[in-house]
């Protein structure tokens, strides 16, 4: 069994074609789990938008 050698400058076999594009949703499902994530992190930092008195008008 030989193993066909990879092309140092794609990371490719010669006998493969390169890898196929990330498809289009992939690319829109992580920018909008990253922004989610930035959003969470904002807000958690700030100090506003999560505990127990989240729903409260009062301010208790």
């Amino acid at each position: 069994m030989t193993d066909s050698p990879s092309d140092p400058g794609t990371g490719t076999t010669p006998d493969q074609g390169p890898a196929p594009a990330t498809p289009r949703w992939v690319k829109v499902s992580g920018a909008v789990a990253v922004a989610l994530i930035v959003l969470f992190l904002v807000l958690h930092l700030t100090g506003s938008g999560f505990g127990p008195g989240m729903h409260s008008g009062s301010g208790h």
